[in-house]
């Protein structure tokens, strides 16, 4: 989607959060074949100490660099939501306007704590339990063997149903590789919740995906009701994409387009 942008005529800059991409330390079990489970269980997560606090102090640092050469739009997907969420809050007046490509967006504390007045079908959950590591010592980390589905045709069909449905198994492959495995679950906390003194000073956009079945769309809308609420003099702007949970994978040229006119 970058390249999408600079043909555009756009900047940007892709933020690996602490724990993950170019900054994670993953287990070195992650990348051996055969699979050893024991050995992949047992492996120290890169995860073990990253807060949402930490999150946001590396997204923070990178804004104010960028803050130098114009506006800046912030871009999360998926559980992404939580950190540009939290940032929003934190440096509202850094920022011209957040973006949530089918992401988490909580805006009051019944949303942690309390079943969600939705029909969640999502198709992610169950596919996520097949690939699930058992046993990590590390509390708080969920650690999922993505790479296992290219042996298996199919968990990786079921995976790809969830993911990234309207991709060729060549670009889902390729996907699967490029997932890190762990992930800690102890940032959806209360900071991850938006608040009206903070992120509500933001022009905000959600972007829809229509075709979702990891964040179905029912979910999504919810979400977008729940912050409407608590801003109702500054809802979200909203648009609909018919693309997957990650299309902007698959079909970057899409989403590079608009938001390209959010610019």
């Amino acid at each position: 989607m970058q390249n999408e942008l600079a043909l555009l005529g756009h900047r940007s800059h892709a933020v690996d959060l602490p724990g993950h991409g170019d900054r994670a330390d993953v287990p070195a079990a992650y990348y051996r074949l055969p699979h050893d489970p024991a050995a992949l269980a047992d492996a120290a997560s890169p995860m073990r100490a990253v807060t949402l606090q930490d999150n946001v102090r590396h997204v923070v640092d990178a804004l104010r660099r960028l803050a130098e050469h114009g506006p800046i739009v912030l871009v999360g997907n998926s559980l992404g939501g939580l950190t540009i969420s939290a940032v929003a809050n934190a440096v509202p007046d850094l920022l011209d306007r957040v973006v949530y490509l089918s992401a988490l967006c909580l805006s009051s504390p019944a949303m942690l704590i309390e079943a969600w007045d939705v029909v969640d079908d999502n198709l992610l959950d169950a596919a996520a339990a097949r690939i699930a590591v058992p046993g990590v010592p590390d509390p708080g980390v969920a650690r999922l063997n993505w790479r296992s589905a290219h042996a298996d045709a199919e968990l990786f069909a079921e995976l790809k149903a969830a993911i990234m449905a309207d991709s060729t198994d060549h670009q889902f492959r390729l996907l699967l590789d490029s997932m890190d495995p762990d992930e800690n679950h102890a940032v959806l906390e209360p900071a991850a919740l938006v608040t009206a003194d903070g992120w509500g000073r933001v022009p905000h956009t959600y972007i829809r995906l229509s075709e979702d079945r990891s964040i179905t769309p029912a979910v999504q809308d919810y979400m977008i009701r729940q912050a409407d609420a608590l801003t109702p003099h500054n809802p979200f702007q909203v648009h609909t994409l018919a693309t997957s949970h990650v299309g902007y994978f698959s079909r970057p040229h899409v989403f590079a387009e608009l938001l390209a006119n959010l610019i």
